[in-house]
């Protein structure tokens, strides 16, 4: 003899069996690790972001663009990054204040030192 249940009550059955099984998602695990301590100590301050200042740079006009000169001129000026700027070549035109931009003639030679 075999038990028949009613449509409903197997359709319930289904539902709060899916549900159960998706009771936990998006909810932490439990560790069984000690309390987090109260004194625990700060994250680090991150560090102070480079501005760039072209006036230490100065130096390259004149000089031709190579990886050497651009370099020493980065550093110098104190930005996070340079960029050779060569006549008739697409840029982007957003400022960034941690960007050394050194502008080249057509023989590669150094006419402008700039921020941005």
């Amino acid at each position: 003899m075999a038990l028949k249940f009613p449509r409903t009550l197997a359709a319930g059955l289904a539902g709060v069996a899916i549900l159960a099984g998706c009771s936990g998602y998006g909810q932490p695990a439990a560790s069984p690790g000690p309390a987090p301590s109260t004194t625990a100590p700060s994250p680090a301050a991150p560090a102070p972001i480079a501005e760039c200042n072209a006036q230490p740079a100065q130096f390259a006009v004149g000089q031709n663009s190579t990886a050497a000169v651009m370099e020493s001129a980065r550093v110098r000026s104190g930005a996070h990054m340079a960029r050779i700027l060569r006549p008739g070549q697409m840029i982007t035109k957003e400022f960034n204040a941690q960007r050394l931009n050194l502008e080249v003639d057509g023989s590669g030679r150094i006419v402008a030192v700039r921020c941005g």
